[in-house]
């Protein structure tokens, strides 16, 4: 029998995901497009000019409960604060221009893979305490906007027919991105494609444990 898949955070720069506690009850997303009404008389609606699309969002609560073991649940919940916090070693950062992002988050959960995003929303409630004050319930409420445009949708499903499949692989140690590709490709000169799937400058500073986007290759059709 299967074990049920657990749902996580991937993270920017971080060979350690952010694991969920239990499985979120729903996920909603949500997409929209910019339009533009022309100038029109005697009409009873204008054309519409299509301008561009809008940052889909995903937003999830997560759920933290350790009751049974005693332990303070804002060890789960300060990772999801930091997440909003400037992370001045990422590549984009430049502490002399006084320049910095916090990182992009991913959700993966089973085959279901969300798109790079930031967390544009937090909401952390503490439901139950111990008798000292100790915090051992809480509920977060997150909304991740998408980071830029990867073509992909909100939540990607490798069986399913959406484009740009993909799969996910956990860096083990000693692998290199041509080691991967070679394995997955059969043709080691492919790591450009992972390396690329996943905003990566310098193929030979993948840690252990990091977890990569694998993509598909398009099937090649003869004429």
């Amino acid at each position: 029998m299967n074990q049920p898949s657990k749902a996580f955070l991937e993270v920017e720069g971080s060979s350690e995901r952010i694991e969920c506690l239990f499985n979120p009850a729903e996920l909603t997303i949500s997409k929209s497009n910019s339009w533009q009404a022309g100038d029109a008389k005697g009409v009873n609606a204008p054309a519409l000019r299509f301008q561009a699309g809008q940052s889909a969002t995903l937003t999830l609560t997560l759920m933290f409960d350790t009751t049974r073991t005693g332990t303070d649940v804002t060890r789960y919940t300060s990772r999801l604060l930091d997440l909003l916090k400037v992370d001045p070693d990422l590549p984009s950062s430049d502490r002399g221009r006084q320049s910095g992002r916090p990182p992009w988050v991913k959700f993966h959960w089973g085959d279901l893979h969300s798109f790079r995003a930031v967390v544009d929303r937090l909401q952390v409630r503490f439901t139950y305490f111990a008798s000292t004050g100790k915090p051992l319930r809480a509920k977060a409420d997150m909304t991740l906007k998408q980071w830029q445009d990867e073509g992909l949708h909100p939540l990607q499903n490798p069986t399913s027919s959406t484009p740009t499949l993909h799969s996910v692989h956990v860096v083990r140690t000693g692998e290199t991105l041509d080691r991967i590709a070679a394995a997955r490709y059969r043709d080691p000169a492919r790591w450009r494609l992972i390396a690329e799937a996943n905003g990566i400058h310098d193929p030979l500073a993948v840690a252990a444990g990091t977890t990569l986007v694998i993509p598909e290759q398009p099937v090649r059709r003869r004429a």
